[in-house]
């Protein structure tokens, strides 16, 4: 499959990826067609979806069970009038129709939005109006559909709600009913182009509303270097990513570079995590190949490996916020596999990894990932030098790289603030050691200027994350009229040491943190919280606690 899409499909180093990786674009690309139903012609009893929850239910899709029922979809979703550039929006949590929904919108050339499950009435609302969506499939449970029922009046866009139940109240289609009615699907005579929009996820919001990122139909294409190269994956493997489908995550791990690899996507449809059930899946499955955030690998440290049959097991990844040094060496002391980190964006692919022939230096994002021109930028504008922080930033020539978003929907004004002179800023800092591997700081607006020194929270974080007392951690800066800002650690402890949330765990802290890292980084102020503010993705909203400490 990969060989109609790359010039050569095997790099052994390095420097043969670098000098070697080149796509061959087709026109009018559209990966439902020319991926999915491609591998239905080739390998059509293939298992590309198998699919469990909690209740111990399993179903198995073949590439030809996709082809076929997304075909069915597609004419299900024509005869309710959507069409190309129509904006559909998906909440449908971990439920196996969003895939199938995914590659039927793709066939009829409209618009995917997906959503996590976790939105209000509010958030609805602000989506539906800014993106003008014309349809919403959702999972038929209370919480949401009255959430949705409630958006209605201020969402004259939508004009139809369809539920896959096991709720369908009245006002939604029966998507299971229907679909089983839908006549025959015709593919329309001009589907896409390349430039057309296929997918818009909203951000996740850690200051401020979020914000629409729009991507085209050459962002799927790009996605093959995640799932082949970073994930390292070939016919043979059980790939599991965690990660809503409500966020980018799920289509870098999920969709779109797991079936370029042909593998077979593992779901577990699961309502809240828990690191014994998910293990516990990937011994009864014999999961091949896993990616989580690093959160999740802190999790399942705690575990007793010894509880677990993980030797189909063989290659993982981590990628969603920085991995800590001590994560990693944990990890590889348990199971001997090395965690390769990625970076990216929803406003992009992955940018930034630690692929096959690399070897990982525990804590690094790796280096650029070649099918983009990585530049590290000061300040003033000036390329960074080994060793100097800078803010990361992908340059644009004439021609925009594959799998970078077209722009935010409708906001003209922040696509420029953010895409500029030639470059896109991602607005995330980081340093380039000698060996050319990138170590990430953190985002512009939460590095700390203290006493002249210029503080990344994730230095901190990482060194107070090596203490067996802390589970999690975020670093921030408080206004400070000697020092400019001095450094506030807010802790969550391990469930043993809560008890012990006192002055002299306190000092114990400091003293560690000026062990592990340069002392003048150590936390002057640390409060212990049993929570930290998240957004509704799981992301730490450090802007929370630091107007939380303004107020003060």
């Amino acid at each position: 499959m990969i060989e109609r899409f790359l010039s050569q499909t095997q790099f052994s180093s390095e420097e043969d990826y670098r000098q070697h990786l080149h796509f061959l674009i087709p026109e009018n690309f559209n990966f439902a067609y020319d991926v999915m139903d491609e591998w239905a012609k080739e390998k059509p009893f293939k298992v590309a979806l198998l699919w469990t929850n909690e209740q111990g239910e399993e179903l198995r899709f073949t590439f030809q069970d996709i082809k076929e029922k997304t075909d069915r979809i597609a004419a299900y979703l024509t005869q309710l009038g959507i069409g190309h550039d129509d904006k559909v929006m998906l909440i449908l949590k971990r439920h196996y129709q969003w895939w199938l929904t995914m590659l039927a919108l793709h066939k009829i050339g409209a618009v995917a939005i997906p959503a996590t499950h976790m939105l209000t009435k509010h958030d609805i609302i602000y989506r539906n109006q800014r993106a003008s969506v014309k349809a919403i499939i959702c999972a038929g449970e209370p919480y949401i559909l009255q959430q949705i029922q409630e958006a209605m009046p201020e969402s004259p866009t939508v004009k139809a709600l369809v539920s896959i139940g096991p709720i369908v109240p009245e006002g939604f289609h029966d998507w299971h009913k229907e679909c089983a009615e839908a006549p025959a699907f015709v593919r329309p005579e001009h589907v896409n182009s390349n430039e057309d929009t296929m997918l818009m996820y909203f951000t996740s919001g850690t200051s401020g509303e979020p914000k629409m990122v729009a991507h085209d139909y050459l962002y799927a294409l790009g996605h093959l270097t995640t799932g082949v190269f970073w994930h390292n994956l070939h016919e043979d493997s059980i790939h599991l990513t965690v990660a809503d489908t409500g966020w980018g995550k799920a289509v870098w791990g999920k969709l779109y570079g797991q079936w370029f690899a042909g593998a077979t996507v593992f779901v577990y449809d699961h309502e809240k995590f828990s690191a014994d059930k998910i293990m516990r899946q990937m011994e009864k499955y014999h999961v091949t190949s896993f990616c989580a955030p690093p959160t999740i690998y802190r999790f399942m440290i705690r575990e007793d490996f010894s509880q677990y049959d993980l030797s189909a097991l063989k290659y993982c990844t981590t990628a969603g916020e920085a991995l800590e040094p001590a994560v990693y060496k944990e990890f590889f002391d348990l199971t001997g596999i090395r965690l390769m980190e990625g970076f990216g964006q929803t406003e992009t692919t992955m940018t930034l990894g630690t692929f096959p022939w690399m070897t990982p230096k525990p804590g690094s994002m790796g280096k650029p990932n070649t099918q983009y021109d990585i530049r590290l930028i000061k300040q003033d504008g000036t390329p960074c030098e080994d060793g100097e922080k800078g803010e990361i930033c992908v340059f644009v020539g004439e021609q925009k790289p594959l799998g970078l978003f077209k722009g935010y929907y409708r906001d003209e004004e922040l696509t420029q603030q953010t895409w500029h002179d030639g470059l896109y800023h991602t607005g995330d800092l980081a340093w380039r050691d000698e060996d050319g591997y990138y170590w990430f700081v953190g985002r512009a607006d939460d590095v700390i200027k203290s006493s002249g020194y210029r503080i990344g929270p994730f230095e901190v974080e990482s060194a107070l994350m090596t203490h067996p007392a802390v589970v999690e951690c975020a670093v921030t800066g408080v206004p400070d009229e000697i020092r400019g800002m001095v450094v506030k650690a807010t802790v969550v402890l391990a469930a043993d040491w809560k008890s012990k949330a006192n002055d002299s765990l306190t000092k114990e802290l400091q003293a560690h943190v000026k062990h592990e890292t340069a002392p003048y980084k150590y936390p002057r102020i640390i409060e212990y919280v049993d929570e930290l503010p998240k957004t509704i993705s799981g992301k730490i909203r450090r802007v929370e606690i630091r107007e939380k400490d303004n107020k003060k």
